[in-house]
Order: structure tokens, then sequence, then C-alpha cells
């Protein structure tokens, strides 16, 4: 046997020890050729999310506070390594496969606009009027990693990574999170109908049980840390946490985890599903709950909304503009267009440009060119 055989016989010999329920590599399915080494499939796109352009972003990109002065605040790309190490853990603990894991988990938001969900909120406004299409960052993460990342080429990512940042919605919590086989042709059938059904497609389960359990950490990884940060910002403290919630899963956000990560591996152990127990489930929903009304809601003034609105949609028409009069020296030419291949130039329409251009923007980027439109 040569070398590198052997050597990629060692990559896949943890799968001997995989539960019956995980995600074996010889069930990777691609949608392109691809030249095989000695990496496992799903190693391999966990190598091809970190060393692609747009993960380099995720450093200047908002979690939940914009421009804020304090260094320990969360950003984007701290949120998607809580996720993968929440995420890996509970699969360790599962016998689940963690290179798939570690995949969707470390792409999964980024299709995230710069100023999170109120950016994310703003440009579906913007599709829904030039295009009659919403937008969604999760269906914005399954686009750019199949249609603009590597200059327009797409990463070439297997299917059960795309499908699991298609469905890791960490905005919807269940107790349970069953996985639901689906081909090629049905995969993209649910990503083409979410541009017209949102609310449909955002209740898609994940196809293999790795993206059930990214799913579910996708909340433990934001819902305790966006309360640190709050506290740290002086939004509110500690002790105005409810009683009800904390006497169950803690007041920290090292206790929240600790609590949820051990009820799901206690629940899911040797089951074809992720699963809380009925007493976790409640209090974290109703933390969700806590956070949504003393974080999320007061997370940006109505006056900061009205600012970014407005300089959102000059952005969108400057640069549809540029694209229209063929303004070569624009930025969205210089930095963007220029280095899309004739594979992305001849099948995007201008109004999607303009929008795949502002998604992929960082928070200093945007408000960067905001100033500039919006300076008489």
């Amino acid at each position: 046997m040569r070398k590198l055989d052997i050597i990629k016989k060692n990559f896949l010999k943890i799968e001997d020890t995989y539960s019956s329920f995980a995600t074996k590599s010889s069930q990777a399915i691609r949608f392109g050729e691809i030249d095989e080494d000695i990496r496992a499939p799903f190693f391999r796109d966990v190598d091809r999310i970190i060393h692609a352009l747009s993960y380099a972003r995720y450093a200047d990109k908002t979690q939940v506070y914009s421009f804020k002065e304090n260094d320990h605040i969360s950003e984007r790309m701290l949120h998607v390594q809580l996720v993968s190490k929440v995420a890996r853990t509970i699969g360790r603990a599962l016998n689940l496969n963690c290179d798939l894991i570690e995949a969707i988990a470390l792409g999964h938001d980024v299709g995230h606009t710069p100023l999170g969900h109120v950016g994310e909120s703003l440009l579906n406004e913007i599709s829904l009027r030039e295009l009659g299409e919403y937008f969604a960052h999760n269906i914005q993460g399954v686009r750019h990693y199949m249609e603009v990342e590597n200059h327009g080429e797409g990463l070439n990512l297997t299917l059960q990574v795309l499908d699991g940042i298609m469905c890791h919605n960490g905005e919807m919590l269940s107790n349970i999170y069953v996985p639901v086989k689906k081909t090629k042709d049905e995969f993209l059938i649910q990503y083409k109908n979410a541009y017209h059904d949102l609310k449909t497609s955002s209740h898609n389960h994940p196809m293999t049980l790795e993206g059930c359990v990214v799913r579910i950490s996708d909340i433990i990884g934001y819902i305790g840390r966006d309360i640190e940060d709050a506290i740290e910002l002086g939004k509110f403290q500690r002790d105005e946490l409810p009683a009800s919630i904390t006497n169950i899963l803690g007041n920290t956000n090292s206790q929240i985890m600790n609590t949820v990560i051990l009820d799901i591996i206690e629940n899911s152990l040797s089951k074809p599903y992720i699963a809380m127990s009925e007493e976790v489930y409640h209090a974290l929903f109703r933390l969700k709950k806590f956070n949504g009304e003393h974080i999320y809601s007061k997370s940006v003034t109505k006056k900061d909304v009205a600012y970014y609105r407005e300089g959102m949609n000059k952005l969108y028409h400057t640069y549809l503009n540029d694209i229209n009069q063929h303004n070569l020296s624009s930025i969205i030419y210089t930095i963007f267009l220029d280095f899309q291949s004739s594979r992305y130039l001849n099948s995007t329409s201008d109004k999607r440009k303009v929008i795949d251009f502002i998604a992929g923007m960082t928070d200093d980027m945007f408000f960067r060119e905001v100033k500039k439109v919006m300076t008489p």
C-alpha cells in the first residue's frame, strides 16, 4: 500500500467509532468533480471555508452591537468559533462526524450582512422591492459558497455542508431536531423556494444529524454570550435575569452552555435525533424571549436604523448606477466585479450583483461607504 493511501486511511480511521446515525465520508456528495487527496471530504470543506476571503471578513461583522469601543464585545468571528466548539463537543460525545460539524459551523453565518440582523432586514427590504425576492443570511450563505466566492466559481462544498448552512436557522428553537434526508434536487428546490417563501423555508430540517447539532449549537453559541456582552456594556445587571431561568440554566455564559450541552448529550445519546429535556427547553425558550426584549430590540436606536436604511439605499442606487454607467473607477468594480469570473458576470443580474456586494461588506467598509454617499 502506498504511503498516501495509508495516510488517507488514517484520516478515515475515526469513522470506525461513529454512531450508526453519523454521516460517513463515503456519503459525501458534491455538485462538481474534485481531485481527491489525503483529506476526508468534510475535512477538506473546512479548509476551503477558512481559506476563503469571506472568512477573514467575519472579524469585522456585527454579532449584536455595532461600532462599540469595547474590544471585548463579540464579533461574528467569535460567534462562529463558539458554535463550532459547542457543536463539536456535542458531536464528539454522540460519536458523530466532527469534520462535517466544523465545516457547517464555521460557514453557517457567511451570508450575514454588515450590522448583523439590522443590516439583514434592511437589505431584505431592498431585495423585495428591487427583485421581488427575500434576502436571508442563511440563503445568502448558500448562494455565496455556490455562486460568489472564489471569484464567482464557488467552492464546490459538499451538499451536506451547504444544506447545514441553509437549515441552520438559530432563531427557531425546538426541543427536538430530526434530520430529513434529501437529494441534490430536493435541496435545490428548498434553496430556490426560499427566495419566494421565507416563512416555509425557515422550517426546513437539515439532512444530517450533524446539521441538527449545529442548528441548536447556534443558539447555545450566542444566547449566553450576548448576555455577557450586554452586561459588559452596562445594558442591564446580572441580577435582573429571571430566577425562574437562572435556577435551571445558571446565570453566566459558562453555566448556561454547560447545562444545555450536557442536557442535549444526555437526551440524544444513541438516538436518531437531537433533543433536550422539557425543563431545559422551556427555560432556554424563556431566556431567548428575555434576550429579545432586553438585548436585541434595544441593540440599535430608531435614529441609527433610519440612518442605516437611508445609507444602505443610497449605496444600492449608487452602485447600480455605477454599473449602468460602466463607471470602472467605482469600488464595486475595483474590489469586486473586476475579480469575478465571466460565469458570475454573465449569469447574475446587475441588481443581484449590488446585493451580493453589500452583503459581503464588513461593518467598517459599510460605514466608510455610507459616509461618502451621505456627505453633501
